[in-house]
């Protein structure tokens, strides 16, 4: 087998901008991965703009694609990264090609990103979340949820640093190796707070606070954090700051460039895509200035 890692990522897909596949794929090619990538969704544009034009693939094209890929033999995988999926069914197809991507390759990393809401409100069929309770998280590496994702895998609250540890070991005790929030609302009024965690360490780390609502970002982080993970070979700490480091670049140089266009007021979302193409070097070579701080777990 080749020594280039190799990823199958099932996401969404836009014609114009930045989320799913179109968020991912780009991040993980620059920093050395094979990507084959199936949309689950093709779409104009994503839904925070105006007018959505665009097409759904059906289940039983999803499973047409698989097995073509089985049948010429390329269907050997590194790592499987999952994000948005449209309905039960579909996710329920995601826990079977990842059964059947295991036989070919056992050490395969599934990486999922658990694509359900945020802000307290559901983007997706509220029949998907047992699905992936059920069917997907136990068969996950590295899970990424956002605070809102991870409260609705749980059924736990999660108001506090003491709250947020319980609902990682929840989902430590589904059996998922590494657990990872990518954006919780417990720090202060200038910073988010980050937290990893596996069986041996858990880190936070601050994430400054833009005023603007981004998309995409979550797609960023789970592919960043897939590639840093691989490439730091699972050093949690310095992958949760690669991650970041990276991320928090590309959304203020994105922020400060729509607002030279938009001095003040609401940035339209054709203002706000992720500067991926611009910020190349910055993925190929991410500066950390914000460090992680290690939690003591009692």
């Amino acid at each position: 087998m080749s020594s280039t890692p190799r990823v199958l990522s099932i996401q969404s897909h836009v014609v114009h901008g930045y989320v799913g596949n179109k968020s991912a794929v780009f991040p993980l090619q620059v920093l050395g991965f094979e990507v084959d990538d199936i949309n689950t969704v093709q779409f104009s544009t994503h839904t925070g703009y105006n007018h959505i034009k665009g097409t759904v693939l059906k289940d039983n094209d999803l499973e047409e694609i698989i097995n073509g890929l089985v049948l010429n033999e390329v269907d050997y995988y590194t790592h499987f990264l999952t994000g948005y999926s449209r309905s039960p069914e579909s996710l329920k197809q995601i826990a079977k090609i990842i059964k059947n991507l295991r036989v070919k390759n056992p050490d395969l990393v599934y990486v999922c990103d658990p694509v359900m809401g945020d802000h307290g409100k559901l983007y997706v069929p509220e029949s998907i979340v047992p699905v992936y309770c059920d069917d997907v998280v136990p068969l996950a590496d590295i899970l990424t949820p956002n605070q809102f994702e991870a409260k609705l895998l749980t059924g736990l609250p999660m108001e506090n640093l003491d709250d947020s540890l319980k609902v990682i070991q929840a989902l430590h005790d589904r059996g998922v190796k590494t657990v990872v929030l990518s954006s919780t609302e417990l720090g202060d009024d200038d910073n988010m707070i980050g937290l990893a965690s596996n069986k041996d360490e858990c880190y936070k780390i601050e994430i400054p606070k833009v005023d603007a609502i981004f998309t995409g970002t979550g797609d960023l982080f789970a592919a960043l954090f897939l590639a840093w993970s691989h490439k730091t070979k699972n050093n949690l700490k310095l992958t949760l700051e690669q991650t970041i480091a990276t991320l928090q670049a590309i959304i203020k140089d994105t922020y400060d460039r729509a607002r030279q266009i938009q001095p003040s007021g609401r940035i339209p979302p054709s203002l706000i895509e992720l500067r991926l193409v611009q910020n190349k070097r910055t993925i190929e070579e991410p500066k950390i200035t914000i460090t992680a701080v290690e939690i003591k777990r009692r």
